[in-house]
């Protein structure tokens, strides 16, 4: 297994990013899992920028598939006094894949404070739970996952959603940012389950996910990621997505456009 340490320590550095090889073992169909050509994105930017405040949002455009070598670079955009703005680019072979702005913003005193959690905690997996592993071929392989039979208190899920708890397999030395955006976007689409076992293809358009801490931390690798869709009709779906960590603090929340093909 070729883990994102691996593949980072492998790159080859150009000006303003680097250039790195995409394994089989991180495809999701014909292209890169989006949650590692989001990690390998925020790592370009977190270079090209000395001191930066924490990440507080990524708005991601899903281009074009990406596989094999790969060129990530990134561009400031702008930075002020308190909000730094960069753009980060993957092009591949067939060209521009994958195009996501970052805003890194420092935090800043307030009169309100609301802070949203579990309405109770949904512990992690025990130490002996069957957890599942996708096979070694694709980007789940990466992961452990953990199905949660029941909904959890005080995540709404519909028809068309998904809970699970989820880890990267080898996590070590990455920075906790990086790690979140590579996690964020690990379950299936929630259109999946309108399908039942029938296979139809879904590709993400687009993401939108906003950081809620700028210190992102679990226990033992564990977070809770759940996906849900109200609305999926004419081959498109428009699903949120929300990313607690062990103890039930809100992590990150996402929004994403996922096309139907089928």
């Amino acid at each position: 297994m070729i883990s994102i340490r691996d593949i980072l320590a492998a790159a080859t550095p150009i000006e303003n990013g680097f250039r790195a090889e995409i394994p089989a073992s991180w495809l999701q169909g014909r292209t890169a899992y989006g949650g590692l050509s989001s990690a390998l994105a925020l790592h370009a930017a977190h270079a090209i920028e000395p001191d930066l405040p924490p990440l507080r949002s990524a708005q991601v455009s899903f281009i074009g598939p990406l596989s094999g070598t790969v060129t990530v670079t990134a561009t400031k955009l702008r930075r002020g006094r308190t909000a730094a703005f960069i753009q980060a680019d993957i092009v591949s072979e067939a060209g521009l894949g994958y195009r996501a702005i970052f805003v890194f913003m420092a935090e800043q005193p307030s009169r309100v404070e609301l802070a949203g959690r579990l309405d109770s905690r949904v512990p992690p997996p025990a130490p002996d739970a069957t957890l599942y592993t996708g096979p070694d071929e694709f980007f789940t392989g990466n992961f452990n996952f953990f199905d949660l039979k029941e909904q959890a208190p005080g995540v709404p899920l519909g028809e068309a959603g998904w809970l699970r708890w989820a880890r990267l397999r080898d996590a070590a030395g990455i920075d906790p940012m990086v790690e979140v955006m590579a996690l964020a976007d690990a379950l299936p689409p929630a259109a999946f389950k309108l399908f039942g076992k029938e296979f139809v293809p879904v590709s993400s358009v687009t993401w939108i996910v906003n950081l809620l801490t700028p210190t992102p931390t679990t226990s033992d690798g564990w977070w809770l990621l759940s996906a849900d869709s109200q609305h999926a009709v004419n081959g498109g779906s428009s699903q949120t997505m929300m990313l607690w960590n062990a103890d039930g603090v809100p992590i990150a929340q996402g929004m994403q456009s996922v096309a139907i093909f089928g």
